[in-house]
């Protein structure tokens, strides 16, 4: 009869234990569940940073912080090859390390990482060690993974994750890390045109204007603060007669006293750029272009109204006189020219293509007859 108690136990035993097997592996299942709804969280919290009107540094400066704070890392760095050089271009790291951090490429212990496209994870063993890549620091690190950045099996960078703790990542599940590498990819893949843009705009010789790409840059986010704005474009229609006829000089003066004007009379809101050659783009910031046609008429005889004067100067001329060559000195005639320009306004709408309003807005000026000079519409 005794064995009966004990039987009873051995089959209450089994039965807790099987329920606690069930138990657990419904708990993982959960935390499963739980790891990639927080995934498709962060995923979705990257494609949202990468959509908004933020400069490509700020983005990766977001992207890096929830990287921070969702996975609880203590140190993040984001490091690119821009083409030049290789730059931190995110990290939460005091920027005097941030050289020995752009130059993580060159240290022997990652080097293999970086030519198989594998994460590589280091630690020390003891307080008295460094990371060895570390050169003059050894309390901040302690344990660190490096990841190879590549899209489309081209090496652009790498990030790499910092603990100030030993063996900090021993049981970290490098398919989560994965996870947030190719996210930190798909992200730079996508921000890679506006990186592009940011980069290519430069600053006019004569009159000190930003160029087209500043539009679809920096720009974009002062005027995409409003749902429309107006937008127009205006050409110089005479200026290659004068660059002809008198001088190229006298064009580049016509050119730098237009936008010398322009400027005088814009608001902090709007946007002047000197589109190409001859050729100017202004963004009326949340304005209607129906508001804008007394400005413009005033705008367009304050233009025209201008008179460059090359001013009369001696020169050097050589005479036949009696069979001899003379020199003598002339006076070469003084020219005055003024310009005359043709206005073409349209209405941008936020979200739509900028890109492609202003090619419509070139595509008019550059096919209307020379000898138009108005204000249009279309």
């Amino acid at each position: 009869m005794a064995l009966i108690p004990i039987l009873l136990l051995l089959i209450a035993v089994g039965v807790l234990g099987v329920y606690n097997y069930h138990i657990h592996k419904k708990i993982e299942a959960f935390n499963n569940i739980n790891q990639k709804i927080n995934n498709l969280s962060v995923l979705q919290d990257f494609m949202r940073i990468a959509g908004e009107e933020e400069t490509v540094n700020n983005k990766l400066k977001k992207i890096n912080e929830i990287v921070i704070e969702k996975y609880d890392i203590k140190y993040s760095t984001i490091v690119v090859f821009n083409g030049a050089e290789y730059v931190v271009k995110t990290s939460n790291v005091d920027p005097k390390h941030h050289n020995a951090l752009s130059n993580l490429h060159t240290e022997e212990i990652f080097q293999d990482s970086v030519a198989t496209a594998t994460p590589k994870y280091i630690t020390i063993d003891n307080e008295n060690e460094k990371l060895p890549y570390q050169k003059t620091e050894m309390g901040r690190a302690k344990s660190a993974m490096f990841f190879p950045l590549y899209i489309d099996n081209i090496y652009i960078g790498y990030w790499i994750m910092e603990s100030g703790k030993m063996h900090a990542f021993d049981k970290t599940d490098t398919t989560i890390i994965e996870v947030v590498k190719d996210n930190i990819i798909s992200v730079l893949t996508t921000i890679a045109y506006q990186d592009t843009i940011e980069n290519i705009d430069r600053i006019d010789l004569f009159t000190e204007l930003h160029s087209e790409e500043y539009l679809y840059g920096e720009a974009k986010r002062t005027f995409d603060q409003y749902p429309t704005s107006a937008v127009c474009m205006f050409r110089i229609t005479n200026i290659e007669e004068i660059n002809e006829t008198i001088s190229r000089q006298m064009g580049n003066d016509i050119i730098t006293e237009i936008s010398n004007v322009v400027k005088s009379k814009m608001a902090s809101q709007y946007i002047f750029v000197r589109y190409m050659g001859p050729k100017f783009v202004i963004v009326f910031s949340g304005v209607e272009e129906g508001s804008l046609e007394e400005f413009l008429k005033d705008l367009k005889t304050e233009i025209e109204d201008l008179e460059i004067v090359e001013e009369a100067e001696e020169v050097d001329s050589i005479r036949i006189i009696n069979g001899k060559k003379v020199k003598l000195k002339e006076t070469k005639e003084q020219k005055i020219a003024s310009p005359k320009i043709n206005i073409v306004v349209s209405t941008y709408y936020k979200g739509t293509g900028l890109e492609q309003l202003t090619k419509k807005l070139e595509e008019y000026v550059d096919t209307a007859d020379k000898k138009e000079s108005q204000i249009n519409y279309i």
